[in-house]
């Protein structure tokens, strides 16, 4: 699957996209994971930031370079927000978390090795050879 693919068929189910990240946002954030000693930004993070700032669909989200404001209560906080709130987590040293929905947590790896998470003990569950499947599990699971 490739990134106009996968964006099409989230499209088609409901998903909203976030206008696409300026080109410097995205290096600044990779920047800033890196100096955090996260996972850095794999490929396909860097093809989906040129097309997108981040994904809603139902409770599930694809977090972005910058938060997204959604006139709602609260907004949707970046990928940089989510990885403050676990760098002090042992299970996620060289890790990045990229997706959350009501049931599972989705990560990187500094390889570009995506994970299906446990939303309490941050442990792996399923480990994915396609990172477009795991974008797509994590947004499917937010319309459950």
């Amino acid at each position: 699957m490739t990134c106009n693919e996968f964006l099409s068929t989230i499209r088609a189910h409901g998903a909203t996209v976030a206008p696409p990240a300026p080109q410097n946002q995205v290096g600044l954030t990779n920047t800033t994971l890196q100096q955090m000693r996260c996972a850095m930004l794999p490929s396909f993070m860097f093809e989906l930031y040129g097309a997108t700032g981040g994904i809603n669909c139902g409770s599930g989200y694809i977090f972005g370079p910058t938060d997204i404001d959604r006139g709602a209560l609260y907004h949707i906080p970046s990928i940089v927000h989510i990885a403050q709130d676990f760098i002090n987590t042992p299970s996620m040293h060289g890790k990045t978390i990229f997706g959350r929905n009501d049931l599972f947590f989705f990560a990187f790896d500094a390889f570009g090795t995506c994970f299906m998470l446990d939303n309490l003990s941050l442990r792996p569950l399923r480990k994915y050879d396609d990172p477009y499947r795991a974008l797509t599990d994590c947004l499917a699971a937010g319309k459950i």
